[in-house]
């Protein structure tokens, strides 16, 4: 009986300790992507080009992950999945390391490119690596622990790498976030198992693996979700400023909490998907639907708008790991491919997103935010509520009982 239960520990140990070091990994992409923004002036002022300018730093590695990111993963298919891995964060840690140093603006960009490429693939090959840790039915929850470290990034690492660079320069949050690199880089080393591979499809099956109308339509229910959230969140500070009333100090306390229900959001997420995975995935829309439809009227009343935005945090981010795992299940001879290019298709929302916003407040206002959003996540929601219906139907004849 002794024995039995040792054997049991020993299976389950690896669980936690070989996916954090893959959180943190997670933890420092999600810091080198953010963290910019809070040092932009500084990076401005010192570079001496203008804000605009500096923004494009944002912009680029935004157009970096969603481009590089499937190229990176086409041209290092074969390569051992702990291997590339390592690579990646080699030239993460490289990337950062010469944002330290740069002497130009030039220098930065090509930095921060160098550290966009690593991003997609990073979590693409981490999200098939953390999936393949556990059992089947803990694929989802797996996936929102990996996840997790990038919505940690947003809480506590963006807060104090801003802190950091504005006390000791732009340059000292890089040198944090190459930091944060190398130990994520040692983890992986020492936790993560050489994970036995089959011999990886040829690039044209996994192209053919990826061209499936489904697996397109949930792509694209992804770039809408992540639209609707960037179309409201790009704007949040002005929204809370100009409409809710909030101070400026307020606003960093609320992004916090946004953050917060991210992280809970996220967790509670990848189990509801393991749970159910396109009921949660087609639950989970329909409810930031609601939510944001509610945050038209709440938003004028300080209260409400601060508990909307919790429970839209933690619902927007609940969904991604459900997408993340059906993808990877419908593309099972190229799931590294499929899911960075997830990433891809996410990234590109942001961007669309973000623009969509600016259309709308120029043309209807800030208070219009919330309704449009509520409309793009409404559309991903049909999206995948159309698949879940053809799926059964198809399935039907066949046996209702595997789990979609």
């Amino acid at each position: 009986m002794h024995t039995t239960h040792t054997v049991h520990e020993k299976t389950k140990d690896p669980f936690p300790v070989s996916i954090l070091s893959l959180t943190v990994g997670a933890f420092a992409i999600g810091m080198t992507e953010f963290v910019i923004m809070g040092i932009l002036p500084n990076v401005s002022k010192d570079l001496g080009v203008s804000i605009s300018t500096a923004g494009q730093l944002i912009t680029s590695y935004a157009l970096g992950v969603a481009i590089g990111a499937p190229i990176m993963t086409i041209l290092t298919h074969r390569l051992p999945q702990k291997l590339l891995l390592c690579l990646l964060m080699g030239l993460f840690i490289l990337g950062n390391g010469i944002a330290v140093i740069a002497p130009n603006y030039d220098v930065l960009m090509g930095a921060r490119l160098l550290t966009a490429l690593c991003h997609g693939t990073f979590f693409g090959v981490g999200a098939v690596i953390a999936s393949n840790l556990v059992k089947p039915h803990k694929r989802a929850g797996a996936v929102s622990i990996m996840m997790a470290g990038l919505t940690i990034a947003n809480i506590i690492g963006v807060p104090i790498g801003t802190f950091v660079g504005q006390n000791l320069g732009w340059r000292a949050s890089f040198a944090a976030i190459m930091l944060m690199g190398i130990i994520a880089l040692i983890g992986i080393i020492i936790f993560i198992p050489r994970i036995r591979q089959d011999e990886p499809a040829g690039i044209a099956k996994q192209f053919k693996a990826l061209a499936q109308p489904k697996l397109i339509a949930v792509l694209l229910a992804c770039a809408i979700g992540n639209s609707s959230l960037f179309t409201v969140f790009t704007y949040i500070t002005p929204l809370l400023e100009q409409v809710t009333g909030f101070h400026e100090h307020s606003v960093t306390w609320i992004l916090v909490l946004f953050g917060i229900g991210v992280t809970a959001g996220n967790i509670v997420g990848g189990k509801l998907a393991d749970w159910k995975l396109m009921p949660a995935v087609i639950g989970i829309f329909a409810s930031i639907c609601v939510l944001l439809t509610i945050f038209t009227f709440t938003v004028k009343s300080p209260i409400g708008a601060v508990i909307t935005i919790f429970l839209w945090g933690a619902a927007s981010f609940a969904v991604m790991p459900g997408i993340q795992v059906k993808i990877m299940n419908m593309a099972h001879e190229a799931p590294a491919l499929a899911s960075t290019t997830n990433h891809s298709a996410g990234n590109l929302g942001n961007a669309f997103g973000a623009f969509c916003g600016g259309w709308v407040i120029d043309r209807m206002g800030l208070t219009s935010l919330p309704w449009v959003g509520a409309i793009l996540v409404g559309i991903a929601f049909l999206v995948c509520l159309s698949i879940y219906v053809l799926e059964r139907k198809q399935e039907m004849p066949v046996q209702v009982g595997k789990p979609l």
